[in-house]
């Protein structure tokens, strides 16, 4: 290879990743860290080494142009080199202190997640955490956290995961909704009853409805994509709402209705990248939390983490 052909400092191919990918300079500033004045500098000091223009310029939009879509695929997988040596050096930490980063589902963060992380600061002081609340699915691989809870199997083969719990989630309702409305004895009479719903789909009410219920779009008048705020709302009288058990019994405004009804099972799975498994502080981390969440979820602390790809489905 020709190592005096390679000319441009990684900084710049960074600058110029991140604004292609975020689509602005301020966005990208804002994911950097950096000001935008720095940022726009370094785009423009790529753009001056390589002889090349990468974007058009209209306003305060930017459109890539044909030489930044051309470079931009080769600047992807720079990145992606660059997160596996971050990754790989990070797995060779041996100290029981610094940062981890942990991301779960609001509610779950909001609810369950204060109890455990007191009893991690007890048992590795030297730990910070940092809790990335998200109801999406943050990428391990580009290292947008170090843990994850999740409620669904991934199947990446970089990653590694352990099934710690089963939860479920049954139909709740605040005490003031079943004193108006009466209690439900029946699934076919919550058909007339509001309902709050976590997201503009028809998911759970398609999956209620194949239990005996008759709901329809019109008893979902409140929708929340907000884990948190839609369990408020539930506690606050404005409508029927599924919660797993632990975070329901948290909370006594409420109670469960249709206890015979078929609970919802809420699988756990705790992920981490297989090189930051090697971290003797994400390791540490990582089996407390497998602990306490067995302990919620009354598996058991479970096998040794295996690779997504031989994992079982639940």
């Amino acid at each position: 290879m020709n190592w005096r052909s390679v000319t441009f400092d990684w900084n710049q191919v960074r600058a110029f990743l991140v604004t292609a990918e975020e689509g602005s300079l301020s966005a990208a500033a804002r994911a950097l860290g950096l000001t935008q004045p720095t940022l726009g500098r370094q785009v423009a000091a790529l753009e001056e080494r390589l002889g090349v223009v990468l974007f058009e310029r209209l306003g305060r939009s930017l459109s890539l142009t044909r030489s930044g879509l051309e470079l931009l695929e080769h600047a992807r997988e720079m990145g992606e080199a660059a997160n596996r040596v971050s990754l790989a050096a990070s797995g060779r930490a041996d100290a029981v202190e610094g940062e981890v980063s942990v991301t779960a589902s609001d509610a779950f963060a909001a609810y369950l997640l204060p109890s455990m992380l007191g009893r991690l600061r007890l048992a590795a002081p030297g730990i910070a955490v940092e809790v990335v609340a998200s109801n999406g699915l943050r990428d391990l691989r580009r290292r947008e956290a170090d843990i994850a809870i999740r409620h669904v199997q991934p199947d990446e083969p970089e990653l590694i995961l352990r099934k710690v719990a089963d939860m479920h989630a049954r139909l709740y309702a605040a005490r003031s909704l079943i004193d108006r409305l009466g209690r439900p004895h029946e699934a076919v009479q919550l058909s007339s009853w509001p309902f709050v719903g976590f997201e503009r789909s028809d998911r759970l009410m398609n999956a209620l409805n194949a239990q005996g219920l008759a709901l329809t779009p019109d008893n979902f008048r409140i929708v929340t994509e907000n884990g948190v705020v839609a369990w408020e709302y539930v506690r606050q009288g404005l409508g029927v709402g599924a919660m797993v058990e632990e975070i329901a019994a948290l909370t006594p405004d409420v109670e469960c209705i249709l206890p015979g009804f078929p609970p919802f099972p809420v699988p756990v799975w705790l992920v981490t990248h297989r090189e930051l498994r090697k971290s003797r502080r994400i390791r540490v981390v990582f089996d407390l939390l497998a602990e306490m969440l067995a302990g919620e979820g009354g598996e058991g602390a479970g096998p040794e983490p295996s690779s997504s790809s031989a994992a079982s489905v639940p």
